[in-house]
C-alpha cells in the first residue's frame, strides 16, 4: 500500500518537465493519475510507465477544454482527490515589445487555466476532502527581469491559492502553492533571451546551487497532497536550492 493508495490525481503539464516526474512520483506511491497535456506522443511516454492512470488532450488556455478534461477523469475513475495545477509557459519578453495577444497568453496559461481547473474540480474535491496545488514559481514572489506576463500571472496564482484556501476553510478542501526556482527541464534549456539583454538581470533568478531535478520539486508536491501534510492549508513554499536566502 502506497501513502498515496488509490487516489485520483489530475496532473497538468504532464508531457516533460516537472508535470511528468509529479505523474510518475505520485503514481510510484500508489495514485491513480490522469495526465493533461497538449503533446499526445510524449504523454504516451510517461504514462507507459504509469500501470493506473490515463491522460487526455486539453489546451488549459480553454475553459470548455479545462471542465472537459474533469469530467473525463470523473467519468474514468469516479472522481478526483487531487489537482496539480504544473502546466505553464515563460517567454521572455522587453516589456515594451510585449503586445496584447502575448500579454494575454501569459495570464491564459499560467493564471486563467488554473483557475478554470480549480473551479471544474472544486465540487469533486470538496466532496472527497480532496487537495489542490498550483504550481507558481519563484516568479510568483519576486520580480524577474523580462518577464513581466509571466510574473504578473504568477503573482496572481499565489492570490488564487490564498483566496481559495479562506474561502473553503470550513470544507474538507485543502489548498496549496509552491514556488520552484530554476529546474532542469526543456523549458529552461531552451530559453531565450531577448536581443541585447541584460545576463546580469537574467542571472539574478538563478540559485548559486544551480538548476533542481524536478523529481526533488515533484517529493513536495506529493507531501502536499498525503495525509503527512493535513494541516497545511493556504501555505505557499518557496523550494529554489537556497536562491532566496540572501
Amino acid at each position: 500500500m502506497g501513502e498515496l493508495d488509490g487516489r485520483v490525481t489530475v496532473v497538468t503539464g504532464a508531457s516533460s518537465g516537472l508535470g511528468a516526474a509529479t505523474a510518475r512520483l505520485v503514481a510510484e506511491r500508489g495514485a491513480t493519475v490522469f495526465g493533461v497535456g497538449r503533446d499526445r506522443d510524449r504523454l504516451a511516454e510517461v504514462f507507459a510507465d504509469i500501470p493506473h492512470g490515463a491522460f487526455t488532450i486539453a489546451d488549459i488556455a480553454d475553459a470548455d477544454e479545462c471542465r472537459g478534461a474533469i469530467d473525463e477523469a470523473v467519468a474514468r475513475f469516479g472522481g478526483v482527490d487531487a489537482l496539480v495545477n504544473v502546466a505553464g509557459s515563460h517567454t521572455m519578453r522587453r516589456t515594451e515589445m510585449l503586445d496584447d495577444a502575448e500579454w494575454a497568453r501569459d495570464m491564459a496559461v499560467n493564471l486563467d487555466g488554473p483557475f478554470y481547473l480549480c473551479r471544474a474540480s472544486l465540487p469533486h474535491l470538496i466532496a472527497r476532502g480532496g487537495s489542490i496545488v498550483n504550481v507558481a514559481s519563484i516568479a510568483g514572489v519576486e520580480g524577474q527581469a523580462y518577464s513581466a506576463g509571466y510574473c504578473a500571472a504568477k503573482h496572481g496564482l499565489v492570490g488564487l491559492t490564498r483566496a481559495l484556501a479562506v474561502e473553503y476553510s470550513a470544507d474538507r478542501l485543502r489548498v496549496n502553492a509552491i514556488c520552484p526556482g530554476g529546474m532542469d527541464t526543456r523549458q529552461v534549456r531552451g530559453f531565450s533571451a531577448p536581443e541585447d539583454a541584460d545576463f546580469d538581470l537574467i542571472l539574478r533568478a538563478a540559485s548559486p546551487r544551480g538548476l533542481m531535478d524536478p523529481r526533488q520539486v515533484a517529493t513536495l508536491i506529493a507531501y502536499l497532497i498525503g495525509d503527512d501534510a493535513a494541516a497545511v492549508h493556504g501555505a505557499v513554499y518557496r523550494i529554489d536550492n537556497g536562491k532566496g536566502a540572501g
